[in-house]
């Protein structure tokens, strides 16, 4: 098992959503925390509650990650301030929610870099060090997405896919080079956050909007587990094995169960 207890545990895209949940979670756990955001307001808010719980070793840094100098400069300080980083959560990440066609090229590079390029700079800031210990625990939040492409999600869903090839060939490597680093990869639904407001499911009993407490507790626990995939909720499982079957009943699986459909009445966070 991982274990977060003393551990020094960074979190992208911390100051909201699951990532404030995840670093409350971990720091609970006994985990020292930091955090990375672009919103330094939240950021001093969420470093605020973790230090009034008597987390007083949590700690906030601006930090754009999409930008390669920013994440190498704040990962030094981030190392000057509180020790060799242990586990990784790249977190951050954010959506367009449009057609292809009504997509601006600028949108599409900004997903990118934030949902992709960003694990590459994050990563590559702090592995080395994990492998000359040969311990370390690097988490990627992607996508159900990432299993499956879905309606004005061009851009997200292409970048999450490519964040789930990340893991599992950095997975494949560290098995080889650096065994006592784990990766765990998750792929959630659609999550009660501000991000995706305006989403529908056809079947809720069946393809549920996840609630954002749970999935930070299930990401923290499918850390200390080592789990290196971790797919909400359970039906997301059967995705992959579904491409076995011709293309045709594939979309019309998908049709049915109104996942093209999902996006909309899609307003994400305005």
């Amino acid at each position: 098992m991982s274990e977060i207890a003393g551990r020094h545990i960074l979190i992208t895209g911390g100051a909201s959503g699951i990532g404030r949940l995840m670093a409350l979670e971990a720091a609970a756990l006994g985990g020292r925390v930091s955090i990375w955001d672009i919103d330094a307001q939240k950021l001093d808010t969420v470093v605020g509650e973790l230090q009034a719980a008597g987390r007083e070793t949590a700690r906030g840094f601006i930090c754009d990650v999409s930008r390669r100098e920013r994440v190498y400069e704040v990962a030094a300080q981030t190392r000057e301030a509180g020790g060799p980083v242990d586990l990784i959560i790249n977190n951050a990440g954010i959506v367009s929610g449009r057609s292809f066609l009504d997509l601006p090229d600028e949108k599409i590079e900004a997903t990118f870099a934030i949902n992709t390029l960003s694990l590459f700079w994050v990563t590559k800031a702090f592995l080395p060090e994990m492998i000359r210990r040969n311990q370390g625990h690097i988490v990627t939040i992607a996508s159900a997405s990432a299993l499956i492409g879905v309606a004005q999600l061009s851009d997200y869903a292409a970048s999450k896919w490519a964040a789930m090839g990340f893991d599992e060939s950095l997975r494949a490597e560290l098995r080889r080079t650096a065994p006592g680093v784990k990766t765990t990869v998750v792929c959630p639904f659609y999550i009660d956050t501000g991000m995706f407001h305006g989403v529908k499911t056809r079947f809720p009993w069946l393809l549920p909007i996840l609630q954002e407490r749970d999935v930070a507790r299930r990401v923290i626990d499918a850390i200390r587990r080592n789990r290196p995939r971790l797919f909400m909720p359970w039906i997301i499982y059967l995705v992959p094995p579904m491409r076995l079957l011709p293309v045709p009943l594939f979309d019309w699986i998908a049709g049915f169960l109104g996942i093209n459909a999902s996006m909309n009445e899609f307003k994400g966070r305005g």
